[in-house]
């Protein structure tokens, strides 16, 4: 299997294949790459839809640069806790990042979110956000008041008293259940066209099977969610 970064032709490939209605892991296979690589080459690069091979590479080339620019050279480079390949974390923080970006949250949210996810703590100090995102107090301090504002992270004061910003896992629970009233409004206004246009018209059976569907969906996910609300606070095993 080969390794290091993917080559100029090699995005072409993949770009050919997202046209084709490929999935990754096919695309992967003809690449003799991993499922991963291509999933987060995609996801970083603009998503299925957006993403363009000489765009992809050229973006690449140049976080290489910059990363060269900032990693600090010889005995001061950080090192990463647990043995981590420091360039495969990069590549998953960029991919994170770019999902959360395609999903509505903008860039310097979606850096700070990714941060505090994939911190083993699960909570980082303003500064130590400045430093690993290499940017300035403001930009962390605006980025953090918009992401309290949305209810995905929560200030709290440690044992020294410096105030952390935490990724509140709850906020996924929180998601699902709002997933599912919006669910449950579309079923309503389905049903109100019922009424309107006539239980026994074309129109109004169309609507009510909308209606019973979206019910079912809404149900399951709520029940879903309730069951699984644990696993968010779940400790590793040893």
């Amino acid at each position: 299997m080969p390794g290091g970064r993917l080559t100029h032709r090699e995005r072409r490939q993949i770009a050919l294949g997202l046209a084709d209605g490929l999935a990754y892991a096919e695309i992967a296979r003809g690449l003799d790459r991993p499922t991963s690589t291509v999933t987060r080459e995609v996801m970083r690069n603009g998503g299925p839809t957006a993403y363009r091979a000489d765009l992809a590479h050229l973006a690449t080339e140049r976080r290489a640069h910059r990363r060269r620019q900032a990693v600090p050279r010889g005995p001061q480079a950080p090192a990463q806790d647990h043995g981590r390949d420091a360039e495969a974390v990069r590549e998953y923080e960029e991919a994170f990042t770019a999902l959360l970006t395609q999903q509505g949250l903008p860039r310097m949210m979606a850096r700070v979110l990714t941060c505090l996810y994939t911190s083993d703590s699960g909570s980082l100090t303003a500064a130590e956000l400045v430093g690993r995102l290499q940017v300035s107090p403001a930009s962390v301090s605006k980025a953090v008041a918009f992401l309290e504002g949305q209810g995905l992270v929560r200030r709290e004061r440690d044992e020294r008293r410096r105030e952390r910003y935490v990724a509140d896992n709850d906020v996924w629970y929180q998601s699902m259940i709002a997933a599912a009233r919006s669910h449950a409004l579309l079923a309503e206004t389905a049903r109100q066209g019922v009424r309107v246009l006539g239980p026994d018209t074309p129109a109004a059976v169309r609507l009510e099977n909308i209606a019973r569907f979206v019910d079912f969906v809404g149900e399951s996910i709520t029940r879903a969610a309730e069951q699984a609300r644990e696993v968010l606070y779940a400790k590793p095993g040893p």
